[in-house]
C-alpha cells in the first residue's frame, strides 16, 4: 500500500437530518442531529488510512474544544498528525450540514484555522512530503500553502493529486503546473475549463484542456454514472459506479479519492482497478450517515 500525505482541511461537522431542504424563510424540525469529524482533507486521510495506507496529515486546528476532539479522532485512526499545527489565535474549522431524505446535502463552512496555516508551516513539513508516494490537496485550506507543498512534491518526484473542491476559478497556475492528477466532478470541471460536461465528447474535451496545461491524468467523477478517466497519451474510458441506495452523500468524493490513492500505482497502470476500489468504498459511504463515521475499512472492500 502507498504512503499518502494529505494537506488540507480539518473540520468538526454538525449535521441535521431533514425531510426536505428548507426554502428561504422556512423553519423545519430536524429528524436527527449529530456531531462528527469532517473536513475534506481529514475525510480523505481517514479514507486512505482505513483502506490500508500509511497516512500523514499537514494542516491546522485551533486551541479549542473542537480542535481537541479532531486531534483525538485523527490520532485514534493512527494518522500521523505531527505536522498538524495548533493555532492559539484561530478557531478550528467547522461545517454545518443539512441532509434530506434523498441523501442530498447542503453544506456551509467556517474555515477558521484551515486558512491560517502558512507556507512556512509547509517548509517545516518537507520531510513528510518527501517520503510520500502521493500528496493530496483540496480547496478548503490555504492556497499558498498548497502551492508550496506541491512544489516540494514535484521537486522530489512525489505524485500530486488535486481535488479542486469546493469549486473555484482563481486557481494559481503554479498549482496546476505541479499537479499530476486532477479529480473534479462535472460541475468543477466545467467551472475550470469552461466546457459543459454532458457526454463522452465533452468529457474528452475537458480532459484535453487539463492535459494541455501539463496534467498527466484526469479523473472526472460523474456521481451515480461512475467516473471518467483519461491518461495523457494513453487510455481513457468510464468506470461505472456501484448501484446503491444513498442516504447521505456528504463524504462520497473524499472517500473515493482517499481509497483510490491507497492502491494507485505511480505510473497509473492500474487506474481502472484503483477507480473501482475507490468507487466501492464510496458506495459504502453513501449508505451511511455522517462524514468520517461512514467511511469503510479495508476489510469491507475485499
Amino acid at each position: 500500500m502507498n504512503k499518502i500525505t494529505i494537506i488540507g482541511s480539518i473540520n468538526l461537522d454538525t449535521t441535521l437530518r431533514v425531510s426536505n431542504m428548507p426554502k428561504p424563510g422556512e423553519t423545519l424540525h430536524a429528524k436527527e442531529h449529530f456531531t462528527a469529524g469532517g473536513g475534506k482533507g481529514a475525510n480523505q486521510a481517514v479514507a486512505a488510512k482505513r483502506s490500508g495506507a500509511d497516512t500523514y496529515f499537514i494542516g491546522a486546528i485551533g486551541k479549542d474544544g473542537a480542535g481537541q476532539m479532531m486531534s483525538e479522532l485523527l490520532e485514534y485512526e493512527e494518522i500521523d498528525t505531527s505536522a498538524v499545527e495548533v493555532l492559539e489565535s484561530q478557531s478550528t474549522g467547522q461545517a454545518f450540514i443539512t441532509v434530506d431524505d434523498s441523501g442530498e446535502n447542503s453544506i456551509m463552512i467556517f474555515s477558521g484555522a484551515n486558512n491560517a496555516f502558512t507556507p512556512e508551516h509547509v517548509e517545516k513539513s518537507q520531510e513528510i512530503i518527501k517520503k510520500s508516494d502521493f500528496l493530496i490537496a483540496q480547496f478548503e485550506s490555504s492556497l499558498d500553502s498548497t502551492v508550496a507543498a506541491f512544489k516540494v512534491a514535484k521537486k522530489n518526484q512525489v505524485r500530486t493529486i488535486l481535488n479542486p473542491a469546493p469549486a473555484r476559478t482563481d486557481i494559481p497556475q503554479d498549482l496546476l503546473a505541479t499537479t499530476d492528477i486532477i479529480v473534479p466532478n462535472e460541475t468543477e470541471a466545467e467551472l475550470i475549463t469552461g466546457i459543459k460536461v454532458t457526454d463522452n465528447e465533452s468529457l474528452k474535451e475537458a480532459a484535453d484542456y487539463f492535459h494541455n496545461i501539463g496534467i498527466k491524468a484526469v479523473i472526472i467523477t460523474l456521481g451515480s454514472k461512475g467516473a471518467y478517466y483519461d491518461i495523457d497519451g494513453g487510455k481513457s474510458g468510464i468506470v461505472p459506479a456501484f448501484k446503491v441506495n444513498a442516504v447521505d452523500t456528504t463524504a462520497a468524493g473524499d472517500t473515493f479519492i482517499g481509497a483510490m490513492s491507497t492502491v494507485l500505482k505511480a505510473d497509473f497502470s492500474n487506474i481502472i482497478e484503483a477507480i473501482t476500489y475507490g468507487s466501492r468504498a464510496s458506495s459504502i459511504t453513501v449508505q451511511r450517515y455522517g462524514a468520517q463515521p461512514s467511511i469503510p475499512y479495508k476489510n469491507e472492500l475485499v
